[in-house]
C-alpha cells in the first residue's frame, strides 16, 4: 500500500484531505506526518503558510526524535536546519545527525548568531570539519577565546602552545592599538567641529566616558575584521534620509549663511596685504567661528564621520544620535547601538517596532536577556512585520491573551503568524474557561 506522503507527492488527495494533512491531522505515524508537512511547507503554494505555522508548533519531542534519525528524508533535515525555520530545541540533535550534511553545517556557520555559535562549538561532529571551524572563525559574533579554542581542538593539545600564540600575538597587536589610536585621533578630530555640543555633554555624563570608552575599545577589537570590511563606507539611513527625519530637520539656510559673517572681515585685509606681516593677523579672525559649531546639527555630524566615527557615537553617543545610527545600513554600526552601556530599556521597545531598522537588529535583541525581560520589547517584536517569521513564531508563547486576539487581526504581519496567533488566542480561551 502506498504511503500517503506518496499520494501527496503525485496530488492524487483531494482539496479537504490535503487540507487535514496541512494541519498534520491525517492518520500516519508522526514521523510521516513531519515530512508531509514539510513537503507541503516547501512545495505547495496553497498549503504551505498552513504546514509552516503546523510545523512550528509541532510536538518538540517527535520534532527532536526526527532531527536526530539518521533516517529522516534529507528534504526534512534541510527544512529544519534552514536559519529561517531553525528551532533552538532542534539544534543540538540536527548538528549531530550524521545526515546532515557538512554544506548545511558551513551555511548555518556562516549566518550564526551568539545562540546558534555556543551550540556549533559544543557538537563535536559540527567542529569536526575544517570548513565550519574556518567559517566560524570569520563570523562576527564569535569571540577571541573561542577562535584559540577552535586552533586547540584542529591543532591537537600538544601544539596548544604553538597554534593559540601565533593567534592571540597576530590579532591584538593590529587591532587593540587600532581602536585606541582611532579613538583618540578621531575624537581630536570631531571635537573641533563639534566643540560647544560634545563639551556641555561631556561635562554632564563624564562618570560614563571611562565606560563608554572601554565599550568602544571593546567592540571595535571584536569586530575588527568587520570594520575593515566596510572601508569609508558613508551613513545611509534604511528607507532614505527625509523618511528618517522629515524635510524640516535640515536646518540649510543657516549653515549656507555661516561663511558670509567672515567675508567682511577678510574685505579688508587684501588693502593692508601688501605688507606681508598685516597679512597673517589679519588671517586670523578664524577664534571668531565657535558659532559654526552649533549650526551643526547631529545628521550632519552623523554624514561626516566615517564607519569606525560612527561606532563611536553609537557607543558614547546620546539618545538622539542612537535613534539615527540604529537604522545605519552598515550593520556592524546599527548593531553597535545595542551595545552602548547607556541604551534604555525605552529606546529598544521603539527599535523593536521600528520597520527601518536591518533584520540583523532586530534578530540580535533577543539575544539580550534583559531585552528579553521587557514584555513590550517581546510583543513589539512579534507584530513588527520585518521581523524574521522563525523569531517571531518563538517568541509568540510569551504573549498575553489580548496582545494574541489584535496580533491575529493584525495584517501587516504574515498570514502564518496571524493564524497562529488566533490558534493558540482560541486555545488559551479553552483553557481559561475550562479552570
Amino acid at each position: 500500500m502506498p504511503r500517503m506522503i506518496d499520494q501527496i507527492r503525485a496530488s492524487k488527495l483531494p482539496s479537504n484531505m490535503m487540507q487535514f494533512a496541512a494541519r498534520g491531522a491525517l492518520q500516519v505515524p508522526s514521523a510521516e506526518n513531519i515530512e508531509i508537512l514539510v513537503h507541503l511547507a516547501v512545495h505547495n503554494k496553497v498549503f504551505g503558510e498552513l504546514a509552516k505555522m503546523t510545523l512550528a508548533g509541532w510536538d518538540e519531542k517527535a520534532s527532536v526524535a526526527a532531527a536526530a534519525d539518521p533516517q529522516t528524508p534529507r528534504e526534512v533535515l534541510d527544512y529544519f536546519i534552514a536559519p529561517d525555520n531553525l528551532r533552538p530545541k532542534l539544534l543540538p540533535a540536527l548538528l549531530e545527525n550524521p545526515s546532515v550534511s557538512e554544506s548545511q553545517l558551513v551555511k548555518l556557520a556562516t549566518s550564526a548568531m551568539r545562540d546558534t555559535i555556543e551550540f556549533i562549538l559544543k557538537s563535536k561532529r559540527a567542529t569536526s570539519f575544517a570548513t565550519v571551524i574556518d567559517t566560524l572563525k570569520s563570523n562576527p559574533y564569535i569571540r577571541k577565546e573561542e577562535i584559540a579554542e577552535l586552533h586547540k581542538r584542529a591543532n591537537g593539545d600538544s601544539s596548544v602552545a604553538a597554534a593559540a600564540s601565533p593567534t592571540v600575538v597576530e590579532e591584538n597587536p593590529p587591532e587593540a592599538p587600532d581602536p585606541s589610536v582611532a579613538t583618540a585621533a578621531e575624537n581630536t578630530a570631531i571635537v573641533p567641529q563639534t566643540a560647544p555640543s560634545v563639551t556641555a555633554e561631556a561635562s554632564s555624563t563624564e562618570p560614563a566616558s571611562a565606560e563608554g570608552d572601554e565599550a568602544v575599545s571593546f567592540y571595535m577589537t571584536e569586530h575588527a575584521a568587520d570594520i575593515a570590511a566596510e572601508g569609508e563606507k558613508p551613513f545611509q539611513a534604511i528607507g532614505g534620509i527625509v523618511e528618517l527625519l522629515g524635510q524640516d530637520y535640515f536646518p540649510v539656510v543657516d549653515t549656507a549663511e555661516i561663511p558670509s559673517p567672515d567675508t567682511p572681515a577678510d574685505t579688508p585685509a587684501p588693502a593692508a596685504a601688501h605688507s606681508a606681516p598685516a597679512a597673517t593677523p589679519a588671517a586670523k579672525p578664524a577664534p571668531a567661528k565657535p558659532p559654526d559649531p552649533k549650526r551643526v546639527n547631529t545628521m550632519q555630524k552623523i554624514n561626516a564621520l566615517d564607519v569606525k566615527g560612527r561606532i563611536q557615537l553609537a557607543l558614547k553617543g546620546n539618545k538622539e544620535e542612537r535613534s539615527i545610527l540604529i537604522r545605519d545600513g552598515t550593520k556592524v554600526v546599527a548593531l553597535a547601538v545595542l551595545e552602548a552601556p547607556k541604551l534604555s530599556d525605552g529606546e529598544v521597545e521603539k527599535f523593536a517596532s521600528q520597520k527601518n531598522v536591518l533584520e540583523a537588529v532586530l534578530r540580535q535583541i533577543p539575544l539580550k536577556r534583559r531585552f528579553m525581560k521587557n514584555y513590550i520589547v517581546v510583543r513589539n517584536l512579534v507584530a513588527n512585520p520585518r521581523t524574521p517569521l522563525d523569531l517571531g513564531l518563538g517568541l509568540m508563547k510569551n504573549l498575553l491573551i489580548a496582545d494574541l486576539k489584535n496580533l491575529s487581526a493584525n495584517k501587516e504581519v504574515s498570514e502564518t503568524i496571524r493564524k497562529l496567533a488566533l490558534k493558540m488566542y482560541k486555545q488559551k480561551i479553552e483553557d481559561a474557561n475550562k479552570k
